[in-house]
């Protein structure tokens, strides 16, 4: 019984990451859109204003979600989900998706990024 509520617990805290990444970076590309048309800012700075805001939505969400037991693979768990969500979205939103290797470039930097923030969100009290 106590494995049961101790595995539900679990993917309560990832759904509840994944959830929080995702309004996160909707919310973040949004206001990332306004700074980039106000300030005319060019073509070339997009690609790493998307993966700033990847980081910063896994890192954010696990800092809020995670708890510290096994906070590390729980944090690699909502960094792979996340990005495969994201993509799903944004891929809908674009009207278009399109496979390449910077899928698995954002696969990988999803799960680095989850596995530090799960580690650093298992030191919080």
């Amino acid at each position: 019984m106590e494995s049961e509520t101790k595995k539900s617990s679990a993917i309560f805290e990832v759904l509840k990451a994944l959830i929080i990444a995702v309004i996160l970076s909707l919310v973040l590309v949004l206001l990332a859109a306004l700074v980039v048309k106000l300030f005319n800012i060019g073509d070339g700075v997009i690609p790493i204003i998307n993966q700033v805001i990847k980081g910063v939505s896994i890192l954010v969400s696990c800092l809020i979600a995670v708890k510290h037991t096994n906070g590390w693979l729980k944090g690699i768990i909502v960094g792979i989900l996340y990005i495969a969500l994201s993509f799903v979205i944004f891929s809908l939103l674009d009207g278009k998706f399109s496979f390449g290797l910077n899928i698995l470039n954002d696969v990988a930097l999803g799960s680095i990024t989850g596995l530090l923030s799960g580690i650093l969100a298992g030191f919080k009290k």
